[in-house]
């Protein structure tokens, strides 16, 4: 799958879309540990096996968008 999420190589920016408000404390953590502290904060991440098994738990709460030039 080139070019996808699941790809090994490359960067994504995650996006805060929704609230944390309501939200179980775990999804609060991961969202914290990936460096979103406000809607609309974006971070670029590796794509790691430790980032998409973190994006997977609050995939419902972020956008998530290829980031060229690797």
């Amino acid at each position: 799958m080139a070019g996808g999420i699941a790809s090994p190589a490359g960067r994504v920016r995650l996006t805060l879309r929704r609230s944390l408000i309501g939200r179980p404390e775990g999804q609060r953590r991961i969202v914290r540990s990936l460096g979103l502290r406000r809607v609309g904060a974006s971070r670029v991440h590796p794509r790691t096996p430790g980032v998409l098994g973190a994006l997977r738990h609050v995939a419902h709460l972020v956008s998530v968008e290829e980031v060229a030039g690797g």
